[in-house]
């Protein structure tokens, strides 16, 4: 009987763990799943900052998660305090609708049927400077920039943190 009593332990000890533990995966697969960080979020938007002072203007930079989320915000000296905001904004539509967001305005003068688009919430903004981060191919997050004169000027800050952030597409 005392026999039976130690097999039986030993199974319990055995397989217990097994079975408590079964809903945890520890794949390869989990582990290299893309993720922005916080540290080169930062970087990043200071690229864009350095490439529109470069060029003359003063803007904020956003990137937010894929959840939408602000991941990091910068406002260079001297930019207006819209162009947080609309940077905010750009990067949050732009990772929502997995799009450039210059993209979705040009749709919904195109299709009037499509207005209620730009006021699906208080946080979308159609108009161009933001695009989707796409990283191990998926969208991890969204960048938008605000304050250039133009959605141009926007976009190619924007894309200087994209380099940075090795993007996998810079929507050139």
């Amino acid at each position: 009987m005392m026999i039976k009593k130690i097999q039986w332990m030993a199974l319990v000890v055995t397989v217990l763990p097994f079975c408590l533990f079964s809903g945890i995966s520890f794949s390869k697969e989990q582990s290299e799943k893309p993720v922005l960080t916080t540290e080169l979020s930062a970087k990043a938007a200071m690229a864009a900052i350095k490439q529109c002072e470069s060029d003359g203007f003063k803007v904020s930079v956003a990137i937010v998660d894929n959840a939408g989320l602000l991941k990091v915000q910068l406002k260079a000296d001297g930019a207006g305090p819209h162009t947080l905001d609309s940077s905010r904004r750009k990067a949050y539509t732009a990772n929502s609708l997995r799009g450039p967001t210059q993209r979705y305005a040009e749709l919904i003068v195109k299709s009037p049927d499509l207005h209620s688009l730009a006021r699906m919430n208080e946080h979308i903004l159609l108009l161009g400077g933001g695009f989707p981060i796409k990283m191990g191919g998926e969208i991890v997050g969204g960048i938008g920039v605000g304050g250039a004169p133009g959605i141009k000027f926007d976009e190619v800050c924007a894309r200087e943190a994209l380099k940075v952030l090795q993007a996998e597409e810079l929507f050139e």
